[in-house]
C-alpha cells in the first residue's frame, strides 16, 4: 500500500469507554423478613444462628448496624451489643427465591450479568446503551424495578470498571446510587481510605498507618519500594487500582462459578498438624466435586475464619486448569502454610473451593497418558469410579486416607 492510498483511509473510530453496573441488595435477607412481616420494620433484625448454639450473624438491618453489629459477627457478640436484638433464622430456600427475580430483570438489560453472590453483581452494559440509554439510566431504572416490582432496595454503582462500580454502590449504602465517570476516578478515590482498595484488609491497614498512609492519596505519594516492602508484588496492583484502573471484564456462566467445601470445627484448632489435615480433606472433597460434575479449575482458594471471628481468604492461580487431588491438596497446604501468616493462632473455620472453572476438551483420556499430570487424573477418575461402587473407604491414595481421617 503507497502512501496515498494509506493517508486516505478513513480513521478508526475509538472503542467506547466500558460501562459497568454494579448493583447490591441492601441488608438482603433481614430486607426481606421486614417485608414479608412488616411488624419487624425498624427493629434491630438479625438473620443467624442463636448465641447458645455457637452461631453466625448471616445479615443484620441496619437498625442493628448502628450497635455495632455485622455480618460474619458471632451471635453471642452481637446479642452482648444489642440485647434487644430480633433473632430469626435463615431461610435459605425463600431467600432464592427472591434472588431469582432480581437476576432476571437484571438479565433483560444484558446478558453479560457477573454474580457475585445471590444478592449481588456486576453487570456490563456497554453494548446495551443503543437500546436501553446512558449507563446512569440503566443503572436508574434496573434500581427503581427492583423496588417496585420486588419490593426491595439496591444501591447501584456506575463506572467504567469492576472495582470503581463496586466501590460506588458501597460510598451512599443503604439506598444509593452514586455514578462515576470516566475522568474522575482519581479525584474521587484520592481522599478516601486506603481500606477502599480491594486488598488492603486490616493487619495491611495498620501497616501502612505506621508508614503514615492514611488514605488512597498517601499510598500514591508512597514511594515504590516502601510500598513493596509492605504488601511485596501486590503493590503493582494497588497502584492501579489506587489510580481507578481495572482492566477485569465481567465473567459470565462457569467461569464465575466456584465449587467448594468448608467445616467449622466444635472447638477451636491451632494444632498445625489437625489444621493441615483438615485443609487435605476439604481440598478431596472439592477436586472430586469438579471431576463429578466436569470442570477443572485455574484458581484455588482458601478461606479461615479465627476465634475473634476475623475471616481471611487467600488463593492462587493454578496456569494449566486442573481436576487433580494431589495438585488440589498441595495447593491447598502451601496457602495454609505459607501465605496464611497464621502465627500459631488458633481456627473456627477453614474452607478450600476452586473457582475459574473450565470444562476439559472433548473426547477420552489416552491409554498411555504420556505425562504426570494426565496419569495422576486418570488414577483420580478410577478411584472415583471404584469408592462410587464399593464405597468411599474401599480404595484411597496414602495421603487421602490420612486426610480424611484428619477431617
Amino acid at each position: 500500500m503507497n502512501d496515498k492510498e494509506h493517508n486516505t483511509r478513513a480513521p478508526q473510530s475509538k472503542a467506547p469507554s466500558r460501562a459497568i453496573v454494579h448493583v447490591d441488595m441492601d441488608a438482603f435477607y433481614a430486607s426481606i423478613e421486614m417485608l414479608e412481616n412488616p411488624a419487624l420494620r425498624g427493629q434491630p433484625v438479625i438473620v443467624g444462628g442463636t448465641a447458645e448454639k455457637r452461631g453466625v450473624v448471616a445479615a443484620a438491618s441496619y437498625e442493628v448496624r448502628q450497635y455495632g453489629v455485622h455480618s460474619a459477627m458471632s451471635s453471642y457478640r452481637a446479642q452482648q451489643l444489642c440485647p434487644h436484638a430480633v433473632f430469626i433464622p435463615p431461610r435459605m430456600g425463600d431467600y432464592v427465591k427472591y434472588s431469582k427475580k432480581i437476576f432476571a430483570i437484571l438479565r433483560e438489560y444484558t446478558p453479560l450479568v457477573e454474580p457475585l453472590s445471590i444478592d449481588e453483581a456486576f453487570l456490563d452494559v456497554t453494548g446495551s446503551r443503543k437500546l436501553f440509554g446512558p449507563a446512569t439510566e440503566i443503572g436508574r431504572t434496573v434500581k427503581r424495578r427492583i423496588k417496585e416490582e420486588v419490593g426491595l432496595t439496591a444501591s447501584v454503582g456506575v463506572a467504567p470498571n469492576k472495582f470503581l462500580a463496586k466501590l460506588a454502590s458501597d460510598l451512599e449504602k443503604p439506598d444509593g446510587f452514586v455514578v462515576i465517570k470516566p475522568g474522575q476516578a482519581e479525584s474521587r478515590l484520592a481522599p478516601l481510605p486506603v481500606s477502599k482498595l480491594w486488598g488492603v484488609g486490616k493487619v495491611t491497614q495498620r501497616q501502612l498507618a505506621g508508614q503514615g498512609v492514611q488514605t488512597i492519596q498517601d499510598l500514591l505519594d508512597m514511594p515504590v519500594h516502601r510500598l513493596e516492602g509492605i504488601v511485596g508484588s501486590y503493590a503493582a496492583r494497588l497502584r492501579r487500582l489506587a489510580r481507578g484502573i481495572d482492566d477485569r471484564p465481567v465473567v459470565v456462566g462457569e467461569s464465575s462459578k466456584s465449587i467448594g467445601a468448608e467445616t467449622t470445627f466444635a472447638e477451636d484448632i491451632a494444632d498445625p498438624e489437625r489444621l493441615r489435615g483438615v485443609a487435605d480433606a476439604l481440598a478431596v472433597r472439592v477436586a472430586r466435586r469438579l471431576r463429578k460434575e466436569g470442570y477443572r479449575a485455574h484458581v484455588v482458594h482458601l478461606k479461615a475464619r479465627y476465634a475473634d471471628f476475623t475471616t481471611v481468604t487467600r488463593a492462587t492461580t493454578i496456569p494449566i486448569a486442573t481436576a487433580s487431588t494431589q495438585e488440589l491438596v498441595e495447593t491447598a497446604r502451601e496457602l495454609l502454610e505459607t501465605r496464611l501468616d497464621r502465627r500459631g493462632r488458633a481456627l473456627r473455620l477453614l474452607g478450600v473451593s476452586a473457582s475459574g472453572l473450565v470444562r476439559p476438551a472433548e473426547g477420552e483420556p489416552e491409554l498411555f497418558p504420556d505425562t504426570e499430570r494426565e496419569q495422576n487424573e486418570r488414577v483420580d477418575h478410577l478411584l472415583d469410579t471404584l469408592q462410587e461402587r464399593f464405597g468411599a473407604g474401599s480404595i484411597w491414595r496414602g495421603v487421602q486416607k490420612r486426610t480424611e481421617d484428619g477431617a
